[in-house]
């Protein structure tokens, strides 16, 4: 294995309670862990705007800050 930085900033959304979900990718270990939920990010494909998943607030709060 190999470690990578991204080299580009990261489009995303905070979830919020009834934010529409249709067509955002949720990993099974992020569903077992009770997400979505207040504090996760929706993340987007800036080339592709229908390309979008969630990131579990804990994996966003350790690896993203956002960009001034």
């Amino acid at each position: 294995m190999k470690n990578y930085r991204k080299k580009n900033v990261q489009p995303m959304t905070p979830y919020v309670d009834g934010s529409e979900m249709v067509g955002v990718s949720v990993s099974v270990s992020d569903i077992q862990n009770g997400s979505p939920k207040i504090g996760d990010m929706i993340a987007t494909n800036p080339n592709d705007r229908s390309d979008r998943w969630l990131v579990a607030k804990k994996f966003f709060d350790d690896n993203y800050e956002e960009v001034k």
